[in-house]
């Protein structure tokens, strides 16, 4: 199981599942800008634990953590959007 992790395969399970998640939604009607942001920041977090897991310099664990703060930030606004189109 360590190895699992030291990998970085755990991280790759979980992105591949906020691919399938994104599909869905995709799939259910909703704006692809709205995907994005709603599952943009879990996408770069995943990216950074990838990074940390496979003992990548610093920059690339926090380059993705970094980027996922504004996304994240934006979600809310762009839901309200959404949400008055609908």
């Amino acid at each position: 199981m360590g190895a699992y992790f030291a990998s970085g395969h755990a991280a790759d399970v979980m992105l591949a599942a906020l691919v399938v998640e994104a599909a869905w939604l995709l799939a259910r009607g909703r704006g692809l800008a709205l995907v994005l942001v709603m599952l943009g920041p879990a996408a770069l977090i995943m990216l950074g634990l990838r990074a940390a897991l496979v003992g990548a310099p610093w920059p690339w664990i926090a380059l993705p953590l970094a980027l996922s703060l504004p996304i994240h930030l934006a979600d809310p606004r762009l839901w309200r959007r959404d949400n008055r189109t609908v």
